[in-house]
């Protein structure tokens, strides 16, 4: 049986210093055989050369595969996939590390890793394990990046021209979904400054270990062969997830250090779409992350999700509520889930709102009472759903 060549990945957005700390990697790997994937954006892969130039190893004990052109999580997955599973039936590598992209999305990466692609016939389980998630955070440029509201079109970052992507929405993606969390550049910016974003940080991402670090100088030790990544338990590592499976009715979080804390908003009536729109056009800016479940009057089929990281707020439909579907299929699924069963009201049934906020000092009281205007009043509720104004496009 063929040994699994452990892989890790490291992300995180540009200029995070994803390549200073591959090249400390590298120099430090005590002859492990290292297969290295760079993935970058531009026509001559700077990243690997700087990677060949800067590691003490010599060429014939590792090997380079450059991905160019492209994002790992969209358009060059599949090179991703024939490339590795060539390196991996070589028999002469020991280990696999994969620099993604600035502006890659690591779930996508991790499915690769851990799903077998029908498509191509490709199952890397059978010759590769994941071992660690690895994101890296820019402490000095972080803030001023989740607060620009810029997309990846306006930096000229994108993948194409249908590539709208907020760069708010894409660092919360790479903190929330890794074993590791490196925040570097540490050097640059106060010892308070750095405490307060860690704590930020751990509260957006509950699980990873937290490393801080200068000059990307990071302990190998940190980063191959940890045996971390557990694709299941990295899905539900979120901090939001976390505070919305504690439960609304038992949990009351603390104020943490720096008044960095967090709480859900539950709601067993709808909100009016007009007017929940417009709040989420103008949230206070004490909000750092708030993302959850949504009822809308106008859409009583099915549940909208609403996710906002900085001034970024996306809101689509997720899937149906179970009480708009067939008597026969409820009855299935509330076999399946007692928790649904249990939360089931009689006139609504699953129908309802579940955000949880994440912020720096959140007026909570006022936010409260802010989305609570949001809602149907007793007269709103009595008339025709159906003749309120939808103000969503999909």
């Amino acid at each position: 049986m063929m040994r699994k060549i452990p892989v890790t990945v490291l992300s995180g957005y540009l200029g995070a210093g994803k390549t200073t700390i591959l090249n400390n990697l590298l120099s430090n790997t005590k002859n492990l055989k290292i297969a290295v994937i760079v993935n970058d954006m531009s026509e001559i892969n700077i990243d690997a050369e700087l990677v060949e130039k800067g590691s003490g190893i010599s060429r014939t004990e590792e090997k380079f595969v450059e991905l160019s052109n492209g994002c790992i999580c969209c358009t060059l997955r599949e090179d991703l996939l024939i490339e590795v599973k060539k390196l991996a039936e070589k028999g002469d590598i020991e280990y696999i590390v994969i620099e993604s992209t600035g502006i890659s999305e690591p779930i996508p990466v991790a499915q690769t890793f851990s799903y077998i692609d029908e498509e191509l016939g490709i199952d890397l389980t059978t010759v590769c394990r994941l071992d660690t998630m690895v994101t890296v955070v820019d402490a000095n440029r972080f803030w001023h990046d989740f607060q620009s509201g810029d997309t990846l079109l306006e930096r000229k970052e994108a993948v194409g021209e249908l590539d709208d992507r907020n760069v708010a929405d894409l660092l919360i993606d790479q903190i929330e979904f890794c074993d590791v969390l490196i925040l570097n550049k540490c050097d640059l910016v106060d010892k308070q400054t750095i405490e307060k974003l860690e704590k930020v940080i751990r509260t957006l991402q509950p699980e990873a270990k937290i490393i801080r670090t200068s000059h990307g100088e990071v302990d190998t030790n940190e980063l191959l062969n940890t045996n971390r990544f557990d694709f299941d338990k990295v899905s539900n590592s979120a901090g939001w997830l976390k505070e919305l499976q504690l439960g609304h009715e038992n949990h009351t979080p603390e104020t943490e250090e720096y008044g960095i804390n967090s709480f859900t908003y539950v709601r067993r009536l709808p909100f009016h779409p007009i007017r929940f729109k417009k709040w989420t056009e103008n949230m206070p800016k004490e909000i750092v992350r708030a993302k959850g479940i949504v009822w809308s009057a106008v859409h009583n089929k099915f549940a909208i999700i609403m996710s906002q990281a900085g001034n970024s707020v996306n809101i689509k439909p997720v899937s149906y509520w179970v009480a708009a579907l067939p008597q026969h299929q409820q009855e299935s699924i509330l076999k399946q889930n007692p928790l649904i069963e249990e939360e089931w009201d009689l006139e609504y049934g699953d129908r309802m709102t579940k955000i949880v906020i994440i912020g720096i000092d959140l007026p909570k009281e006022e936010i409260v009472k802010s989305l609570d205007k949001c809602l149907l009043t007793t007269d709103e509720i009595n008339n025709d759903w159906s003749l309120l104004e939808n103000p969503f496009s999909w």
